[in-house]
């Protein structure tokens, strides 16, 4: 047998669990998964804010509020991202021609 496919069936063998089928339940499109992810954002805020008065009354320590505060600064700069590429697309379908 030669080495060169051996090399290449392990690597086939690697890659083809990426490439399995998505399981039902697992799959996301379509409105539902928009709510989903808004609804992830604000519970991200909601968290965030929580740890926040939190740590002011001195129940929650620094790390966790460090830790809240990069978690909610991560969700808001991705929402932000979503919604620029939203006006860009609408904007690239303005200068389409009739």
């Amino acid at each position: 047998m030669d080495i060169r496919s051996t090399f290449a069936a392990l690597g086939y063998a690697k890659t083809r669990p990426a490439t399995a089928a998505i399981p039902q339940e697992a799959e996301q499109t379509g409105p539902n998964a928009f709510q989903k992810a808004t609804e992830s954002f604000a519970q991200t805020l909601t968290q965030g804010e929580e740890v926040a008065k939190a740590a002011m009354s001195g129940k929650a320590d620094s790390q966790a509020l460090v830790q809240a505060l990069a978690q909610t600064e991560l969700a808001i700069e991705a929402a932000v991202t979503v919604r620029d590429k939203v006006v860009e697309a609408y904007q690239e379908i303005l200068r389409m021609p009739v």
